[in-house]
C-alpha cells in the first residue's frame, strides 16, 4: 500500500527526504552544515561572487497536473533556476527547496519530485541543502532558491549591450508555447504528452553550460535566458541597456515542428515565435567580429546552433523586424506577466 503525506506526517517526509538526498544527491566538501538544522551553510570561494535566483511553479497557473509526471515536474523546476544561473555565466551550486503540498499526495510522488531536482543538478555538481515543506488547501507549488557562482566581474549582465551588436539566439524559441497550445487543443490525444513540442513544455533545455562558456570567454556583451518570450526577454535587454534592435526575418530559426504546430492549432509560427514562451534558450549580443567564435563555442557546449538574428540599434526601446520581401514591421514586446494575464 502507498502512502499518502497524512499517513507520514512532515517529519516522516523530511526523514525520506533526507534519505533520498543521501543515497542519491552529490555533497560538497564546502557545505558545513546541511538539512537538519536551522539554516544551511556554505563557505563561498574567494574571488567569486554568489549568485542567487529564486523562481515558483504553481498547479493550474505553470503547468498542466494531468499532463505531467512528479519526476517530469521537479525536472522542469530546477531546470528554470539553473537556466537563470547560466544566463549570467555562472555554475549552480546549492539550492533550497520550498513545498507546498496537499495530506492526501502520494509520498512516491514527492520522491519523484525530488528525483527529477537530482537529475538536473547531479551532472553539475550541485546538491539541495535545505528548504521548507507547507500544507496548501489548494493546488500544489514549488518555490526553489538557488545558489550559484561566478568569477568576481565576469557575470554577464543585461545592460552590456550597444549599437552594432549582433543579436543571436539558441536552438528553436517558440517550441514550449507551441507544445502548450497542442495540449490545450487536443487534451484527449492519445500519446499527446511525449510529443516532441509537449516535451519541449514540460521539461524545456537549459544552456547553462553554454551561458558558462560564453561568460568564461569574456565574448558576450550582454545575455538572458527567454523565460518571458523572445521579444518579452530581447525588450529587457534593450531595456537595461538604452538600446533598440532590429531583427531579420529571413535568418529566424523556426524549426519544421515549430511550423507544423502553429499550422495545427491555427496560427502564425512568428507569433509562436516572439510571443510568451519559456524555452530556456539564450539571447547573447556581441561584436559583430566575436560571432564565428561564438557559434564554434556553441558547438562545443551546446546540442543546437546559435543562430545570429539581428543588430542592437541606438533607438532605445525600438524593436523592427526587416524582411527582404516585407515593409519594415514594428514588433510590440509583450511578454510573460504573471499580474496582466488569465490564469
Amino acid at each position: 500500500m502507498s502512502d499518502h503525506l497524512l499517513d507520514i506526517g512532515e517529519f516522516g517526509l523530511i526523514g525520506r527526504i533526507n534519505d533520498l538526498l543521501k543515497k542519491e544527491g552529490i555533497s560538497s566538501q564546502e557545505v558545513t552544515l546541511g538539512i537538519g538544522d536551522d539554516t544551511a551553510a556554505f563557505l563561498p570561494r574567494p574571488g567569486f561572487e554568489m549568485l542567487v535566483t529564486c523562481d515558483t511553479l504553481v498547479e493550474g497557473r505553470h503547468y498542466l497536473p494531468a499532463w505531467i509526471s512528479p519526476f517530469d515536474l521537479g525536472r522542469r523546476a530546477m531546470i528554470q533556476n539553473i537556466s537563470d544561473i547560466g544566463a549570467m555565466g555562472g555554475r549552480p551550486l546549492y539550492a533550497l527547496v520550498s513545498l507546498g503540498l496537499k495530506p492526501d499526495i502520494l509520498v512516491r510522488d514527492i520522491e519523484a519530485i525530488y528525483r527529477g531536482f537530482l537529475q538536473e543538478l547531479n551532472p553539475l555538481g550541485a546538491s539541495i541543502i535545505g528548504g521548507n515543506l507547507t500544507h496548501t488547501g489548494g493546488g500544489i507549488f514549488l518555490d526553489i532558491t538557488l545558489i550559484g557562482e561566478v568569477e568576481q566581474g565576469m557575470a554577464v549582465r543585461r545592460s552590456g549591450a550597444r549599437p552594432g551588436d549582433s543579436i543571436s539566439v539558441s536552438g528553436y524559441p517558440g517550441q514550449s508555447a507551441a507544445g502548450l497550445h497542442l495540449l490545450l487543443q487536443g487534451q484527449k490525444s492519445p500519446g499527446l504528452s511525449e510529443h516532441p513540442l509537449v516535451r519541449s513544455y514540460n521539461t524545456p533545455s537549459h544552456r547553462a553550460l553554454l551561458g558558462r562558456a560564453i561568460g568564461q570567454s569574456a565574448l558576450a556583451t550582454a545575455m538572458i535566458d527567454i523565460s518571458d518570450g523572445f521579444l518579452g526577454d530581447l525588450k529587457h535587454i534593450c531595456r537595461e541597456s538604452t538600446v533598440g534592435a532590429f531583427l531579420f526575418k529571413e535568418k529566424l530559426p523556426l524549426s519544421p515542428a515549430l511550423i507544423q504546430a502553429a499550422a495545427e492549432v491555427q496560427c502564425d509560427p512568428l507569433d509562436l515565435f516572439f510571443g510568451e514562451s519559456d524555452d530556456y534558450e539564450l539571447i547573447v549580443t556581441s561584436r559583430p567580429t566575436n560571432g564565428p567564435l561564438l557559434r564554434a563555442l556553441s558547438k562545443r557546449h551546446c546540442p543546437v546552433p546559435l543562430t545570429e538574428v539581428g543588430r542592437i540599434t541606438d533607438i532605445p526601446g525600438e524593436i523592427t523586424l526587416l524582411s527582404a520581401f516585407d515593409a519594415p514591421r514594428p514588433l510590440q514586446a509583450s511578454g510573460w506577466d504573471h499580474f496582466s494575464q488569465q490564469a
